[in-house]
């Protein structure tokens, strides 16, 4: 009798690729808080790493992918920009209202996209998520523009009303699981509409706010 037919399981290769996916979503941020941390709170230091680990992080998925993709292109740029007036002018306000400009420029493209009938993340994602109809990614971006903006008023609210340490906190133990989980949520939808199973085993993380 012959056995059924088992999903293949990833290769080391593909296993890579998902980890240093991961690296590049995720490993700022987290500098950015592991740094916090070990300097005693001195974010101006470690807002400093956090710019640093951003443009590593794009010259590795230059050299690991051979293209820095846009959303992270414009994740770094409001990184450095941000960064940058937080260090020369010794304000971690700008740092704070990153995330809340961030998510609602992006929210905004979204909404835009739509409007005139072209979703955006199709554009810039369009080879993550094969197979994909137009509907999914519809549904995909308007579900991403609806998630960004509810992020954006929780930072406003979070960073205006907190300490610095519970903001960071927010960040990793709120906003960040919030992100993992909500990408997790749209998976089944998005295979209901043609996404193919290996695609959907590594769901899209935006580079982080």
């Amino acid at each position: 009798m012959t056995e059924p037919a088992t999903k293949a399981t990833a290769t080391p290769h593909e296993a890579k690729g998902a980890v240093t996916k991961l690296l590049l979503d995720l490993g700022p941020l987290l500098a950015f808080f592991i740094a916090y941390w070990l300097t005693g709170k001195n974010i101006i230091a470690s807002t400093g790493l956090f710019m640093a680990a951003t443009v590593a992080a794009m010259i590795l998925s230059r050299i690991s992918n051979g293209r820095i993709s846009p959303m992270l292109w414009f994740s770094g740029v409001m990184v450095l920009g941000f960064g940058g007036l937080t260090i020369w002018l010794h304000d971690d306000t700008f740092i704070k209202i990153k995330p809340t400009i961030y998510y609602a420029m992006v929210a905004g493209i979204l909404v835009f996209g739509l409007a005139t009938g072209r979703p955006t993340l199709k554009v810039v994602l369009g080879s993550a998520y094969p197979g994909l109809s137009e509907r999914g990614w519809t549904l995909l971006s308007r579900n991403w523009a609806l998630f960004f903006v509810v992020m954006a008023i929780a930072n406003e609210a979070v960073w205006r009303t907190t300490s610095t340490d519970f903001w960071l906190g927010y960040k990793l133990w709120g906003a960040l699981p919030a992100t993992l989980l909500f990408a997790g949520a749209n998976i089944p939808m998005l295979m209901k509409h043609g996404l193919n199973d290996e695609a959907a085993e590594t769901p899209m993380l935006p580079p982080q706010g």
